[in-house]
């Protein structure tokens, strides 16, 4: 989100939502406020899904199951000082999506519908992200060992895609009910 305030101050002289002024931004206004406090909770929303889905996964997996570490190519020592950057990690994004959740709402510019898919879509996109990436490509874990794999990293995947779709249509849905609430016309 930093990346996008910077983009929208270096672009304040041309025209369009990116040349808006966040601070002083009305959300229904003409300027296209609108659009950036949708993009903004979506952002929002998608950092704490990601932060809490990576909260879920250390917590239950991790710790109370113990199937596995963050990083299982070397030591238990080295598992748990990664089990415990990856948690801190987790909180981080969490701390972040809840700083830029307090700034929506204190703007009056916070979407619910968009901040859930958000949530929804970034938390499927970081599960998606852990049994693709890290558990087939990287091979830095697997969900669980000594077991067949297969049957965990089909649900894994299939949750987390269902997660993303489920997001998706949710920020859809808020956009069309604006857009309804707008007398049709789309922001």
């Amino acid at each position: 989100m930093l990346f996008v305030e910077i983009m929208i101050r270096r672009t304040r002289k041309q025209k369009g939502f990116l040349a808006m002024d966040l601070n002083h931004a009305k959300p229904n206004g003409s300027n296209g406020a609108s659009a950036a406090f949708r993009f903004r909770s979506i952002g929002s929303g998608a950092l704490f899904g990601l932060g809490f889905v990576a909260f879920i996964d250390e917590t239950v997996f991790h710790q109370l199951l113990h199937w596995h570490h963050f990083y299982d190519k070397s030591t238990t020592g080295v598992g748990l000082v990664s089990d415990g950057l990856f948690h801190a990690f987790s909180w981080f994004a969490t701390l972040a999506a809840f700083f830029m959740l307090s700034d929506l709402r204190r703007k009056n510019g916070l979407n619910a519908m968009s901040w859930w898919g958000g949530m929804l879509a970034g938390g499927g996109a970081f599960q998606l992200y852990d049994g693709i990436i890290q558990h087939k490509l990287m091979e830095i874990h697997q969900i669980r060992y000594n077991v067949d794999v297969l049957p965990y990293d089909v649900a894994w995947n299939v949750i987390a895609a269902a997660m993303i779709a489920a997001g998706i249509l949710l920020i859809r849905s808020g956009k069309r009910a604006r857009a309804a609430r707008n007398g049709g016309k789309r922001r």
